[in-house]
């Protein structure tokens, strides 16, 4: 059963979760390494401009718990991701045809995304990691 990770918050904490993306969780990990410990407008930033098809489901994922920060915990500071990970999601299985009546399993997997986003009390702190 899944479990409600938004009840075990802080205060000054808000979060944000992507489901079922239909990415493996690897190449978001890679993306999501990139961002983790930033400022999140540094973050937007550097998500917008970043080579990678993972960046897009990262971007609106990490903008989305900013603006639950800002609308749903009234949080005004300076926001920075504390937590950012990726878990594995359902894989969808499927069979490809193969010679002499064989078939191939192919596996497209899903990735979940959390950000958890933190009021930092000034300036954001620099090189943090988890």
């Amino acid at each position: 059963m899944a479990e409600n990770k938004a009840k075990d918050l802080a205060g000054n904490e808000a979060i944000a979760q992507a489901k079922n993306i239909r990415m493996t969780a690897m190449k978001v990990r890679r993306v999501v390494d990139m961002v983790r410990g930033q400022d999140v407008e540094k973050a937007l930033d550097t998500l917008r401009f970043a080579p990678y098809a993972a960046a897009e489901p990262v971007f609106k994922c990490v903008a989305s718990a900013a603006a639950n920060a800002r609308n749903n915990k009234q949080l005004r500071g300076q926001l920075v991701i504390s937590e950012a990970y990726v878990d594995e999601g359902p894989t969808l299985k499927r069979f490809r045809p193969r010679a002499q009546g064989r078939a191939y399993r192919i596996r497209k997997r899903t990735s979940h995304i959390t950000i958890v986003v933190q009021e930092t009390a000034g300036v954001a702190q620099k090189g943090r990691t988890r």
